[in-house]
């Protein structure tokens, strides 16, 4: 009888202590999980220092797989591919369609933060179509080789071409006039980078840009969904065979630079027209070059973005005063569609030599 009720307590007991352990999984089941605060994408730097001796360049192919940040995030994995060790330090992103163009510098952050690389400069534009049907970001980069590659230094060429009133006129005509003028602006020098903005896209004109500068990293683009002209204009980057005095000279829309350290900014974004704003813009850019080393009066190469060529005017006015105009540096004025930002007007972005 004794053995019959310990038997009977020590099964109750066995009971009791399970239902506890599973109400106790229950309540710790049940228990609200932590919220998760995901991590914001590290912002890009305004500004960085680059030797000119070791740059190299690139342009990623274009691809039509899927949405605008698809492409993105594509096209910074083909870069990693294509630089083969070296480290990007400045990109372009020329995006065509809707997309949101201020998605562009979150995606960059988030591939290069993944692979622990530096963060680059970005500049980020919008255009009109691309050659390849359903691209949306043609992707442009300068990196830095672990080697010299360019021991005179290379020379930035401003943006020149040849155009039309008549925005039908054909442009393999005014593509043949641009490459003899890039021949003309390189001077014997090897063309290493070459970006043409077309008034349209047209495979005869942009085959014989390719087929004229074979060893340059290359992209063509149309910059207008409506152009009210016919154009073909180019900007290029050449290997110079000689140094540049003093380290740096500019002539011709021609900036030669052998300087050991230059200061390349990503691009700064001006909002609404009036000169204060203008102004303002610059200032910005001024301080970005100052964490750099340098100074908008020691620019050699700078872009202008514009939505109107009007407005254009209105920023060459304001740019002079922050200018060296003993040493005015290259220039490329390139329109375009649009600029992150609902308000945006304009952008900038500059090389300068570094002061250190």
């Amino acid at each position: 009888m004794t053995r019959r009720r310990l038997t009977s307590l020590a099964a109750a007991w066995l009971g009791a202590a399970v239902a506890v352990q599973a109400q106790r999984r229950k309540k710790k089941k049940d228990e609200e999980l932590p919220t998760q605060t995901l991590e914001l994408p590290k912002e890009l730097p305004a500004a960085l220092l680059v030797e000119p001796g070791r740059l190299i360049f690139h342009a990623v192919p274009l691809s039509s797989r899927g949405l605008l940040s698809q492409q993105v995030r594509e096209a910074v994995r083909t870069l990693f591919s294509l630089t083969k060790g070296a480290a990007p330090v400045r990109l372009r992103a020329l995006v065509s369609g809707t997309g949101d163009l201020r998605r562009v510098p979150a995606i960059v952050s988030e591939e290069f933060t993944q692979r622990r690389m530096p963060l680059p400069v970005l500049t980020v534009v919008q255009v009109g179509p691309l050659p390849t049907e359903g691209a949306q970001v043609a992707l442009e980069a300068m990196s830095m080789e672990k080697r010299t590659v360019n021991p005179h230094g290379v020379a930035f060429i401003g943006i020149r071409g040849a155009s039309s009133d008549n925005p039908l006129d054909p442009l393999v005509p005014l593509a043949e006039k641009t490459i003899e003028e890039m021949r003309r602006a390189a001077n014997g020098a090897e063309i290493i980078s070459l970006t043409c903005f077309a008034s349209m896209l047209d495979q005869q004109a942009q085959s014989k840009l390719r087929a004229a500068f074979p060893k340059a990293a290359f992209h063509y683009v149309q910059t207008l969904r409506a152009p009210t002209r016919a154009f073909v204009r180019c900007e290029a980057v050449a290997r110079f065979d000689k140094p540049a005095e003093a380290g740096a000279a500019a002539a011709g829309n021609v900036a030669l630079v052998s300087a050991p350290w230059i200061a390349v900014s990503g691009g700064q974004v001006g909002f609404h027209n009036s000169e204060a704003d203008i102004r303002l813009a610059f200032q910005r850019l001024e301080k970005s070059l100052a964490a750099a080393q340098s100074t908008l009066k020691r620019a050699v190469y700078l872009r202008d973005y514009v939505l109107t060529r009007g407005f254009a005017e209105r920023i060459h006015g304001v740019e002079k005063q922050f200018l060296n105009g003993a040493r005015l540096p290259a220039v490329s004025e390139i329109q375009v569609e649009g600029l992150p930002g609902l308000d945006a007007t304009f952008g900038l972005d500059v090389v300068a030599v570094a002061e250190r």
